[in-house]
C-alpha cells in the first residue's frame, strides 16, 4: 500500500515538475527579447496548434518586424491565432487589416473568405440581432465578386443562403408575433416586406395566406370609415393568392375570407 502511495506522489511530482520546466521555457523565451528567437517559436508554437503561446510571442515581435519579409506571415497566423481561440470578432477585425496592409500577399485570398467566416461564427440563433449575419453575406458577396474563379465560391454562396434562410426566419417570427399579437396592420406589412426581401422563400404560399387574413381581420376590426377601402385591399390580397396558389389547401378558407369580403362590400355600395 505505502509503495502504491509512494508511487502515485513520485509520478504527479514528476508531472508537476515537467509542467513547470515547459512553463520556464515559454518565460525564458518570452523574456529572451531575441527577435529571430521569438519568431521561430512563435512559428513553432502555432503548427503545433499553440495558439494563445504563439499569440503572446507574435505580440511581441509583431512590430519588430514591420517592413521585413516575415512580417506578411507573422501578421496572418496572428490573425488566425485569434480565430482559433474562438475571438471571432478580433479574428475578422485582423483579416480585414492584413488584407489592407498586404494587398498584394498570397494570403490574401484566404484572409478575404477567413474575414466573412468569421463573422459567420458570431451569427447569433435568428431570435437575436442579426447584425453579423449580414456583415457574413456582405463578405461573402464581395468575396465572390472579387474571386469569381476561386475554389471557395461555391462554399461563399451555400454559406450565403445558409445566413439568409436566417434572416428569413427571423422576419417571418417577427410577422407572426404581429399577427399573434392582433397587431394586423403591421403584421400586413411585415409579411409584405418579408416577400419582398426574400421572393423566392419556401414560406411564400404561408407568407401570402396570413397576410390576406391579417388584411381580413384588420378591415374586420377597423373604423367605420377605413372598412371599405380595407376589404377591396383583402380581395387584391385573395385574387393574387388564388393566382399563385390555386391548389393550396388555405383555397376554401381564402374563399370564405373573400366571399366575407363581397359581402361587406356590396353593403358600402348599396348605402
Amino acid at each position: 500500500m505505502k509503495s502504491k502511495i509512494f508511487h502515485i506522489l513520485f509520478g504527479a511530482s514528476l508531472l508537476l515538475l515537467l509542467s513547470s520546466a515547459c512553463k520556464s521555457e515559454f518565460e525564458k523565451i518570452r523574456a529572451s527579447g531575441d527577435v529571430q528567437l521569438l519568431y521561430e517559436k512563435a512559428v513553432s508554437y502555432y503548427e503545433d496548434g499553440q495558439y494563445q503561446r504563439a499569440q503572446t510571442l507574435f505580440e511581441l515581435i509583431i512590430n519588430n518586424l514591420r517592413g521585413k519579409v516575415e512580417a506578411e506571415k507573422i501578421y496572418f497566423y496572428y490573425a488566425y491565432t485569434h480565430y482559433h481561440l474562438q475571438k471571432y470578432v478580433l479574428a475578422a477585425y485582423y483579416f480585414k487589416n492584413f488584407t489592407n496592409t498586404f494587398p498584394n500577399s498570397q494570403y490574401r485570398e484566404e484572409a478575404d473568405f477567413m474575414k466573412g467566416y468569421s463573422n459567420y461564427q458570431l451569427s447569433p440563433s435568428y431570435r437575436l440581432d442579426q447584425s453579423y449575419t449580414q456583415d457574413a453575406i456582405n463578405d461573402f458577396q464581395l468575396f465572390v465578386n472579387t474571386y469569381p474563379t476561386s475554389e471557395r465560391v461555391n462554399e461563399c454562396n451555400r454559406l450565403i443562403d445558409e445566413c439568409r434562410a436566417k434572416l428569413e426566419r427571423k422576419a417571418f417570427a417577427q410577422a407572426e408575433l404581429y399577427y399573434d399579437l392582433k397587431q394586423y396592420q403591421s403584421a400586413q406589412h411585415a409579411f409584405k416586406n418579408l416577400l419582398q426581401d426574400f421572393p423566392d422563400s419556401r414560406q411564400s404560399e404561408t407568407v401570402r395566406f396570413l397576410m390576406t387574413k391579417a388584411a381580413y381581420l384588420l378591415a374586420l376590426n377597423s373604423v367605420y370609415d377605413k372598412q371599405e377601402e380595407r376589404y377591396r385591399e383583402v380581395m387584391a390580397s385573395s385574387d393574387a393568392f388564388f393566382n399563385r396558389h390555386p391548389d393550396s389547401k388555405y383555397v376554401r378558407e381564402l374563399e370564405t375570407i373573400r366571399d366575407n369580403s363581397v359581402k361587406k362590400i356590396n353593403e358600402f355600395t348599396n348605402d
